[in-house]
């Protein structure tokens, strides 16, 4: 019996063919895989969402390095300007949770691209870091300017499902 022939009928099957591909839980699948893959673990910490999703939005860690969560919790009495005081107990565990799932710690891609043009330094702003630089660069710095955004660091104003993880740019929708 001729091994080849055989496996090239199998694979000329239609049916085989469509089961295996045309199969929604594979279509299912393979999304969900890419959607992992791209997208940010959901925040889960909810010390970290009261505390710091009352002044901004809730940055997922894998945005940032270990050492720029670390600078930030440290230099909280003067962050950006603002006096945040949170409770040690709070504060301890906000960083706990920012450290563990940094990007560093994280399974998104796009933490693996932030670490890796961090090249070592370390930034406390995450619309400063080269990664989310070079992603904006062909938005004039006027857009950012409009009401409707207000700063670099507004990331829901564009990013419709920034709060998910995600990230992708067919999700922009950048207001007027």
């Amino acid at each position: 019996m001729n091994t080849k022939f055989n496996l090239m009928q199998l694979l000329a099957n239609p049916f085989i063919i469509a089961a295996f591909c045309l199969s929604p839980a594979y279509a299912d699948d393979k999304q969900k895989e890419k959607y992992e893959r791209e997208s940010f673990s959901a925040i889960t910490n909810e010390t970290y969402k009261q505390e710091c999703g009352a002044c901004h939005f809730n940055y997922q860690p894998g945005l940032l390095a270990s050492a720029s969560w670390e600078k930030l919790i440290n230099t909280l009495p003067f962050h950006f300007d603002e006096d945040v005081s949170i409770d040690e107990k709070s504060v301890n565990e906000i960083e706990k949770y920012l450290i563990e799932n940094s990007a560093e710690n994280s399974s998104s891609k796009r933490a693996r691209n932030i670490l890796h043009r961090l090249k070592g330094q370390v930034s406390l702003r995450i619309s400063e870091t080269p990664y989310i630089k070079e992603k904006h660069h062909e938005l004039n710095s006027s857009v950012f300017d409009r009401p409707s955004i207000g700063s670099r660091s507004n990331c829901i104003a564009c990013h419709t499902t920034a709060e998910q993880g995600d990230y992708d740019d067919d999700n922009v929708k950048i207001p007027k």
